[in-house]
């Protein structure tokens, strides 16, 4: 790709796929025998949820399928960032990373919150 090429910068498809390739990225290095592993699979699986529920959002037959995924995408961030708030400070190896990943959590929450209010405007 050339380096003057940019992707959308409000792209949600592209960000909440790279959010759940970034969590998965942080699962490979978290440790598998800590007791926190489950709460790392469940991160992981709301994580996918979130761009998942985007990409049908988008395909959604009417306004009120729209909201209905747009809602869910925001409980799935919602979701994924508890996940990421119960792991804190259990690993310093990749706490830095966890921040990271709590915070663009965070964000999409706002994001997808905001959705609805500015769709029925």
């Amino acid at each position: 790709m050339p380096e003057n090429k940019r992707s959308k910068p409000f792209d949600l498809e592209d960000r909440t796929l790279r959010f759940a390739n970034l969590v998965r990225d942080f699962a490979k290095e978290y440790p598998k025998n800590s007791v926190f592993w489950d709460d790392v699979r469940q991160l992981i699986r709301s994580s996918g949820s979130v761009g998942a529920n985007y990409i049908e959002a988008n395909d959604s037959l009417s306004k009120k399928d729209f909201a209905m995924r747009i809602k869910i995408c925001k409980k799935e961030a919602k979701e994924s960032r508890s996940w990421l708030n119960l792991l804190e400070r259990q690993n310093e190896s990749v706490e830095e990373e966890r921040a990271k990943l709590e915070q663009e959590a965070a964000e999409l929450t706002f994001i997808f919150a905001a959705i609805p209010r500015k769709s029925e405007s």
